[in-house]
């Protein structure tokens, strides 16, 4: 493992306390693998996610006025899907800093999509536990500027239901499956509402002027859905 005083470089950030960090890149892992209980990332993840969540849904909220909320959601859900994380984490490469088991350092863990958007989410709340609300804030800003520019655009998700069918496939080759579950309103002003279910299991429902715009949305519902049970 790298030296933890370069990351703070990359960074540009330097730790009161040296001990987050090092929570925040280390993986489940250890803890399977050691005979005693280990600390590891998963909580600071889970405070992460909100802190990233909150950043951006304020930034968004900000610079797009005349944006409703479903706009907003899926802008949102653009910044902080799990490829976007990963690649972040990429960029500061953090694969080198993660403190992972023999095994999972065997078979790839240090570039394993999940494991990079894991731990940079678990730094973003180390930041904020370290600095506080702040320097997370600019951390975070900063950081999506270079991947997004200064989000003078809306960040569009362009195929939602695609990025459904990757997260699901982590768990099993099982696509998810769309069904209609009810059309209301008059001729001209449809309303249409669909659910996804994958294994037998509804995971979200969307609805819209369209069959297509409302499993979309069933889509974005199920991926904000499919990331909370993640974070358990």
């Amino acid at each position: 493992m790298s030296s933890l005083a370069s990351l703070q470089k990359k960074l540009s950030y330097a730790f009161k306390d040296e001990g987050l960090l090092r929570l925040a890149l280390t993986h489940p892992s250890i803890a399977h693998e050691a005979s005693s209980a280990v600390p590891h990332n998963q909580r600071l993840e889970f405070l992460g996610d909100a802190v990233l969540g909150l950043v951006l849904s304020h930034e968004l909220y900000d610079k797009f006025g005349d944006l409703s909320e479903g706009p907003l959601t899926k802008a949102r859900a653009q910044l902080v899907n799990r490829r976007t994380l990963a690649e972040q984490a990429q960029r500061l490469g953090l694969g080198n800093y993660l403190i992972l088991s023999h095994g999972e350092q065997s078979s790839g863990g240090r570039e394993r999509e999940s494991n990079l958007a894991d731990a940079f989410e678990a730094l973003l709340a180390a930041i904020f536990l370290d600095g506080g609300y702040e320097p997370a804030r600019e951390f975070i800003l900063r950081h999506f500027r270079e991947g997004f520019g200064d989000l003078s655009e809306v960040p569009s998700l362009d195929n939602p239901k695609g990025e459904l069918q990757e997260a699901l496939q982590e768990e099993s080759g099982e696509p998810p499956r769309y069904e209609l579950k009810a059309v209301t309103g008059p001729d001209h002003d449809r309303i249409f509402e669909c659910a996804v279910y994958h294994v037998g299991k509804e995971l979200g429902r969307g609805r819209g002027k369209s069959k297509k715009a409302a499993e979309s949305e069933a889509a974005m519902a199920a991926l904000r859905n499919v990331r909370r049970q993640k974070k358990r």
